[in-house]
């Protein structure tokens, strides 16, 4: 006969709150094997992570997502997967990556459609930026990698821009197998 806890035995939650949200993140202890770490920043409602995160167990996932609405999508998609390598974080993006992450941590980077600030007076608001990029290079471990999208022609245009004036950069193709992951 089952017990009443045998029976709502639920799997592990994958949305944490950090210790301290001014000292940088033990991110070994977050995953229960030792992997490299891909990190998403404004993972929206988990599509692209979730995905990514199934084809690639060898791989530590974190999502990074101010709303806990979407942050909720992205734990029950990973709970149906059965996803063990995956984790997901409340908060701003750039202060995560900046005061957060610990240096040489991260192995890729996903930056996928951040929000445009299309009118000229808001651009200033864009996540991608000079200083952002200095901070992203700070977190990667050496041979680490950026993965941008959007369909914003102007914003890409200061994406590549951005990115090819940091010496720390060079472009590479995006591999075929993260290109057909939908995001």
């Amino acid at each position: 006969m089952e017990t009443q806890h045998e029976t709502d035995a639920r799997p592990p939650a994958i949305i944490f709150r950090p210790p301290s949200y001014i000292e940088r993140l033990d991110v070994g202890a977050l995953f229960p094997k030792s992997h490299p770490l891909e990190v998403e920043l404004g993972a929206g409602d988990g599509s692209f992570i979730t995905q990514w995160s199934a084809l690639n167990r060898q791989t530590n996932l974190l999502a990074v997502e101010r709303l806990l609405g979407r942050l909720r999508k992205i734990e029950r998609k990973s709970h149906r997967a059965g996803l063990t390598n995956l984790r997901a974080l409340r908060l701003e993006a750039s202060y995560f990556a900046e005061f957060l992450l610990p240096a040489d941590s991260v192995a890729a980077f996903h930056i996928y459609f951040p929000d445009p600030w299309p009118k000229r007076k808001h651009r200033q608001n864009r996540l991608i930026n000079e200083r952002f990029a200095e901070v992203l290079r700070a977190a990667l471990t050496p041979g680490g990698i950026v993965y941008v999208r959007t369909d914003d022609a102007d914003y890409f245009a200061q994406m590549t821009s951005v990115f090819t004036a940091n010496r720390s950069f060079e472009e590479c193709a995006t591999p075929s197998a993260l290109a057909n992951v939908l995001t």
